[in-house]
């Protein structure tokens, strides 16, 4: 199969879809693969470390579309890439199709194969090419809530891990996945005082049992709402998989924090947990709403690509490979985990939560042998 390796044209987004070394293990499978020029540098991959594995590069996006069967990428495509995307063409990348319309009736006109890492699901109801790049994006979250607390970028002026004799910085982390463990255990680190919600009386017991430093809180809108009076950052890592998000903190509930407080939205992917919050870019990532600052940057990882491309490859390349190797049919007939992943196929919605956001006919993945 010809597989396609773009370069990512979203604002710093640096990340590249496959490391030299997953381009390798494709090309060991017999398959042709065609990186775009540059398309690696951004994470520290250069150009003949590719062709050193067998690779082919190409010198623009336009030549990976009109080459590739399969495309593997990072992001999901904007709307520079919609008319490159052809019929019967399979892309696998983050889609978080839930908040983004215009994207989601592009993907349906195309008539391509719409593969979301977010989706992808195992039978523990893990999302395994979610949680890497998670890990990254909780802590990050911390180490940029920290940042913007300072009273030169907006924030309260109030140290983390404070010092002999003053408080340290209150930290509230709205929910208890991946990306809350992640962005907790690094609050913890920085000497914070933390408490992380959630609505799984089991997960909070897990939570408390590895990380006995942190306060447990079950997960409601007033016990929220008693925490904000005196937080100093929240972070917010709510995630419905394939849905929008929830919001867990409205408009009106900015009153009760103080002015500079810091709201980290990971969730802005899917639409945010915060009402106020609208994605940022990392060459723009915050502003401010009654006096609180909002972090809203919707693609974290992208600022440390080299990391967060090796650890993506990590999880993406068995299915990458299947791909390949099978064709997305027999690939999706053989992994249920993969299988989930299918949201859009031949202008049709395939993933029920999707099609319930826009109000849209849901239509069965059916595959036929």
């Amino acid at each position: 199969m010809k597989v396609g390796i773009p370069k990512e044209i979203k604002d710093n987004e640096n990340r590249v879809g496959m490391t030299p070394a997953g381009v390798a293990e494709l090309v060991k499978h017999g398959h042709e693969v065609f990186v775009q020029h540059t398309a690696g540098e951004g994470s520290g991959f250069r150009d003949e470390q590719y062709q050193n594995v067998g690779a082919t590069i190409l010198g623009t996006i336009e030549e990976i579309y009109a080459t590739a069967d399969l495309i593997v990428k990072v992001k999901e495509p904007i709307a520079p890439e919609y008319p490159l995307v052809r019929k019967g063409q399979v892309l696998f990348t983050y889609f978080h199709f839930a908040c983004e319309k215009e994207l989601t009736e592009a993907m349906l006109k195309s008539g391509a194969i719409c593969i979301a890492y977010e989706t992808v699901e195992m039978k523990d109801r893990s999302l395994p090419l979610l949680i890497p790049m998670s890990e990254v994006a909780g802590r990050m979250a911390t180490q940029n809530g920290a940042y913007y607390l300072q009273k030169t970028q907006g924030g309260k002026g109030k140290l983390m891990a404070g010092v002999p004799g003053v408080k340290p910085a209150k930290v509230l982390v709205l929910g208890g996945g991946t990306v809350g463990e992640a962005a907790a255990r690094i609050a913890i680190g920085m000497g914070a005082d933390v408490t992380i919600t959630d609505i799984s009386l089991p997960r909070l017991k897990r939570l408390a049992a590895d990380m006995p430093q942190v306060h447990t809180l079950y997960s409601s809108e007033h016990n929220i709402r008693m925490e904000l009076p005196t937080v100093d950052i929240v972070i917010g890592s709510v995630l419905i998989p394939g849905d929008a998000t929830p919001h867990l903190i409205t408009k009106d509930m900015l009153k009760l924090m103080e002015p500079g407080t810091v709201l980290v939205d990971v969730a802005i992917d899917q639409g945010g947990c915060f009402e106020t919050s609208h994605p940022t870019k990392h060459s723009d990532p915050v502003y401010t709403i009654d006096g609180i600052v909002h972090y809203a940057v919707a693609n974290i990882p992208g600022a440390v690509p080299n990391t967060s491309t090796m650890a993506l490859t990590n999880a993406t390349l068995r299915y990458a490979v299947a791909l390949a190797d099978k064709g997305w049919k027999k690939a999706c007939q053989d992994d249920e985990a993969l299988r989930k992943g299918v949201n859009i196929v031949d202008g049709k919605i395939t993933y029920e939560a999707v099609a319930k956001v826009f109000g849209k006919e849901y239509t069965p993945l059916r595959i036929e042998s």
